[in-house]
Formats: structure tokens, sequence, C-alpha cells
């Protein structure tokens, strides 16, 4: 052989091995990458090719997959009263993708969860059956908080504080997610677009300042250090109270209130704003910022299983941000579900139970793949003593206090107003607070609730957690006790 036949030769043979190369690069490292590519129209087609497993609550689904016409997309999804339930479900769109329960549980839902395939299915590659999601969702609760909003904006959650089982969910106002499905842009540009943000969950996901009712929290920091021995031991509170170098004056609502040297029960029953300002300096950030932490503030991994915003309490601050903390103010921020886990905590004799959207997930002939409801862990926040003193100023609040729309005949509620400022110098409208718990006098029920309303068409005057937060978490716990 000559030499330019040698050398023509070797040269061929590094090309094929190049091409070799390449092909085992893009088979088996590049070829994963483009089928998870989320522009890969066939996964859409392959997901969206068979109906899809169903979102149950209270053992009905209020999902299901319809055939569609003229489209590679074989099925879309659909909803039953899917404004009702959008907080929980979330959408699944054959061109925006899927968000909420639809997000968390896709492979379950759409049938690739290895967990659903059978040894045959491995070997074949065969598509298995969907499988489903078993919501603790109850659709009376969830109903009730639906109707009590109305056109209010806001959101409410309710939790069972003995099990975490989570009872409702509901942010308003709401959208169908059934306008999504097939992926139509005008609703969908008509919806992201919309100033009131309906696809947005504030039930989870839009942490606001919590105002008074983070009151709780402050309070159960001074009992558990030992600040002060009861609830009923008078705190050292002057009124007015001068904000820590400055010359600012911390006001009450109520001028006429006895809020000096008020014990905690007083001061929470009247929401004096002083006696926890103080109190807040007086144990230090520090403290207060642990405390709130064993809440669940602070926590960036809050799962239920979808993820919720982040609670804030916060750090580095002088002596009059510290105060500020202490009526829930400052930087100091809440989810509906933060403050609904805080009333169940203390319900629960001090032990906050994980809560959580989700019973079980099964497969297409029902069998249990997981059981989240056996998973469940319970932390002591506080004593049950602390709890106990808690649980009695709170009633105080309902029935003698600024929290009165709450009461239930037939029940032992307590709760906490809370009306936080908004806007630069509180130029806008206050967000109205209330967070509760209630027991049934003739069974073992019941059930833990936060409310907040962001914007109500009450006069600004007229805005309060009483006022406007109590009577739709009234509504919420009375249909829980129901059932």
């Amino acid at each position: 052989m000559n030499k330019t036949i040698r050398r023509a030769s070797v040269f061929t043979l590094l090309l094929v091995f190049a091409l070799l190369v390449r092909a085992t690069w893009v088979q088996f490292y590049e070829g994963r990458a483009l089928a998870e590519d989320k522009d890969n129209r066939r996964n859409a087609i392959e997901q969206y090719a068979y109906p899809l497993g169903n979102i149950i609550v209270g053992g009905d689904a209020v999902t299901g997959s319809a055939q569609t016409k003229g489209s590679d997309l074989k099925y879309k999804r659909t909803y039953t009263d899917g404004s009702l339930y959008s907080a929980v479900t979330g959408f699944s769109s054959q061109v925006f993708g899927a968000t909420q329960l639809e997000g968390v549980y896709q492979q379950l839902l759409d049938g690739t969860d290895n967990r659903l395939k059978n040894p045959l299915d491995t070997v074949t590659g065969k598509r298995s059956d969907p499988g489903d999601v078993i919501t603790t969702i109850d659709p009376d609760v969830q109903r009730a908080a639906y109707k009590a909003l109305g056109d209010k904006k806001g959101a409410a959650v309710a939790i069972d504080p003995g099990t975490g089982r989570i009872l409702g969910v509901v942010s308003t106002p709401s959208y169908d997610p059934s306008v999504l499905s097939g992926g139509d842009s005008d609703a969908w540009n008509k919806l992201t677009k919309d100033s009131e943000k309906p696809m947005t969950n504030r039930a989870l996901r839009q942490p606001l300042p919590p105002g008074s009712t983070f009151k709780l929290v402050v309070a159960a920091a001074a009992l558990e250090d030992d600040l002060y021995s009861s609830v009923d031991e008078k705190t050292d509170s002057e009124n007015p109270y001068t904000l820590p170098g400055t010359t600012t004056d911390l006001a009450n609502e109520s001028k006429s209130a006895p809020c000096e040297n008020a014990t905690i029960r007083v001061a929470l029953q009247y929401s004096c704003n002083n006696v926890f300002a103080k109190m807040a300096v007086d144990l230090g950030q520090d403290k207060l910022k642990a405390m709130a932490e064993k809440f669940g503030f602070n926590d960036t991994s809050q799962d239920v299983p979808v993820r919720a915003y982040t609670s804030v309490y916060p750090s580095d601050m002088d002596k009059s941000s510290t105060a500020l903390t202490g009526i829930g103010q400052f930087d100091v921020t809440a989810t509906p579900l933060q403050m609904a886990m805080v009333s169940a905590a203390i319900a629960n004799g001090g032990k906050l139970v994980s809560p959580h959207m989700v019973s079980q997930i099964s497969d297409a002939n029902g069998d249990v793949l997981e059981n989240y409801d056996d998973d469940t862990e319970s932390k002591e926040i506080i004593s049950s003593s602390t709890a106990e003193q808690l649980q009695s100023a709170m009633r105080t609040v309902v029935e003698e206090g600024t929290g009165t729309n709450a009461r239930i005949a037939g029940a032992t509620v307590g709760g906490k107003t809370g009306t936080a400022q908004h806007g630069e110098n509180n130029s806008k409208t206050p967000y109205a607070w209330f967070t509760s718990y209630a027991k049934s006098d003739s069974s073992d029920k019941e059930v833990a609730v936060a409310v907040v309303v962001e914007q109500s068409d009450a006069a600004r005057s007229e805005v309060s957690g009483n006022g406007l937060a109590a009577p739709v978490a009234e509504a919420v716990m009375r249909a829980a006790l129901r059932n």
C-alpha cells in the first residue's frame, strides 16, 4: 500500500470514528436533553395521547379528560368547578405546562411515574395507566370559604389541627383552569395581564404583613421565655409607647382601651400595640425570631406538597424596628397558610402537625402508592401550658374583644384579628386578617383557619379583621364543624 492510500485510509477511519462518537453522544447524552426539552412537541403528543389521571376531592374527581378534534394532541384536561378548586388543582395545559397539584404529580397523572409500572411494562416500555391524587380538601369547607370571600380579593386556609390535613385552600379572585387546557393564547394573555392577578395563589404563595395576628407569636415567646408567668400577669407597658431611639409614639386603635400595663389577655382582647411592641423589644429579636421559626417562619422549603412561599421574620434590626415586628409590621410577612399553622399549633396543645393537602396517591386500580396521612410529623412548638393559656386568651378575643364576628353557637372559638398597614405611610387600604380555631362542643371536630382580605368594597374606615375577615373564618369553621 503506497503512502498516499495509507494516509487516506487512516483519515477515513478517523472520520468514521468521529461520526460514531458523535452519534453515541447524541443518542445517549443529548438524546435525554432533547427528549426532556419543553419545546419538543413529541412530549406533549405523548402526554396527551391518553386520558390523564384525576385529582379527587371528597371522593369525587374534580378533573377529567376530553377528546379533542383536529389536533395531534388527542386529549385535553377538563375541570369540574374549576374556579372553586383552582388554588388546589392548578392547571394542566397542552401549551403552558402545569401548576399546583397538576404540576407536582404530573408524571403520576400522565402515567409515566415509575411506581405505576409492572415488570412487563418495564421490559416493553409500555406506558402505564395513570394514577390519581386523593386530596384532604373538604368540599363543604372549600365552598364555604369561596362563597364567604365572594368578590373580595383575599384568601383562606383551613387545617385540622390534630392531623395536619388541609381542609380548604381558597384564593380570590379565581379563574377557571379549563380555559387554559387547550392552549388558548388569548385566555392566557388575559389572565396573566389581569391586574387582579387571579392566577396568584394568595393562600400559599403571597406573603403579606400579618399585622396584629402576629401578636400570638410574640405572646408565645414571652410565656415560653418566662418574661411573664401567665396571660393574666400585668405587663410593664407604658401607654403611649415611644419607639426606642425615636420620638415616635406608637398609637393603639382604640384610645380608650385599657392598654397601659395590660395583661397579655387584655392586650390580645383590645389588640394593644404598646404592649406587644414593648414585649418584642424586651425579648429581643433573636428570641422572637427563634419562636417565629418554630412556628414555620423563614422556612424556605414548606411543601404541602405545593411549595408555599416563605413567611419571613427579619434579622439585623434596630430596637425600633424590632418593636414594629411585635405588631406584625416592618418586614414581617406571612401567608394565610402560615397564620393557620400558628392557630393550629395553639389549638393542638402546642404541637404542630405538618400540614398537607394530599392524603394519598394511588394507581389505576386504586392501590395506594403512598399514604401521606401516615407520614406526618408532629413538632412541639410551645408547651401545653402556654398553649392552654393562649387558647383561653384567644377565646376572650372572640367572646369579649375584637373578634366577636367569629362566634359560633355550640362551639368553642378563639381568634385574633389583625389590620396590617399597606403602602408608604399606610397610604393604601390596609389588609384585614383573622386567625382562629374552633372546637365543637358536641363532637371531637376541630379546625384552625386563617383569612386575609386584601381588598373589598368596604370604606377604608370600615376595614378591620373583625369586620371583613372574621365573618369569612366563621363560615369556614362552621362548615368544618358541621361535617
